[in-house]
């Protein structure tokens, strides 16, 4: 038995991934969330935008704070879990570009690109991160780390996403080549506010302002 565990152990010490996995699902089901926006914001418009520009004041606050030693009650806790190494010590400032990015494309583009272009964010970046990290062995050069697994994850989640919004699978395969490369970017952060800028104006110069 105790050989059992010692083997447990020395496969956990020799995964450091694992841990890193652990942190990504955590980020991406923030991400996922970022999926309602779509639906609320076709409820209820100005509450919607008022939900986003708050959330993100409220979590810059706390973030303030965590830095500085104080806890916000859950919000402090699941950004230490959402971070990084490379974030130890430092505002996080994944859920602020998030939020934004999300609010950027609610605001700038017309139905359906800002549906398409946050279901990118959601879906095509969340989804792409975790396959990567999870299974992801074949890497793309000059892009940070990304592998080929998880920009063909995000291509079949923009693809599917885009059509479900629109019912057109050319122009929808078009906006995910679209979203693949820009996701592919080595831009961190960044491209939260990238990608659903980039695929929300792709969407509004392919479908236009109107359902296809």
């Amino acid at each position: 038995m105790s050989d059992v565990i010692r083997t447990a152990g020395s496969i956990s010490v020799s995964r450091p991934w694992s841990a890193e996995l652990r942190t990504e699902i955590v980020r991406k089901s923030i991400h996922l969330l970022i999926g309602l926006v779509p639906t609320l914001a076709n409820w209820n418009f100005g509450f919607t935008v008022v939900l986003l520009a708050s959330g993100v004041l409220v979590y810059s606050y706390s973030e303030l704070m965590r830095i500085r030693g104080y806890e916000i009650a859950v919000v402090s806790k699941i950004t230490a879990l959402a971070a990084r190494r490379r974030d130890a010590g430092h505002f996080v400032f994944g859920p602020v570009t998030l939020g934004i990015g999300a609010l950027l494309a609610l605001v700038l583009y017309p139905e359906p690109a800002a549906s398409i272009a946050i279901y990118a964010l959601a879906f095509g970046d969340g989804l792409s991160s975790l396959v990567g990290k999870a299974i992801g062995s074949i890497k793309i050069p000059f892009t940070g780390g990304k592998s080929v697994e998880g920009s063909l994850t995000c291509f079949i989640a923009v693809l599917c996403s885009a059509y479900a919004v629109s019912g057109n699978a050319p122009r929808s395969a078009a906006i995910a080549a679209i979203a693949t490369v820009t996701e592919a970017l080595p831009t961190k952060d960044a491209d939260n506010l990238l990608l659903p800028t980039i695929v929300g104006l792709a969407a509004v110069a392919i479908f236009g302002g109107a359902r296809a």
